[in-house]
């Protein structure tokens, strides 16, 4: 179920998110456009994570004898 949010924008934040959408932007909507920036910033949160986790890894002396490749090609 989707829900609204309401939000306060500056002036110049209003014109850039305008340029963006519309008959001359990229997204049809505001709404869209503000989105689409939320799961992009999601999916890079997402990969920090996982970034974090791999560095906690090798930090703690948690490591795999296999290679990427391996790793990639297990079923």
């Amino acid at each position: 179920m989707a829900s609204s949010l309401n939000l306060s924008l500056t002036n110049e934040l209003r014109k850039f998110v305008d340029s963006r959408t519309g008959d001359s932007g990229v997204y049809a909507t505001p709404s869209e456009y503000i989105r689409d920036l939320i799961r992009h910033d999601m999916e890079a949160d997402s990969i920090l994570n996982h970034v974090m986790t791999g560095l906690d890894d090798i930090k703690h002396g948690r490591m795999s004898e296999k290679s990427i490749l391996d790793i990639t090609n297990e079923p």
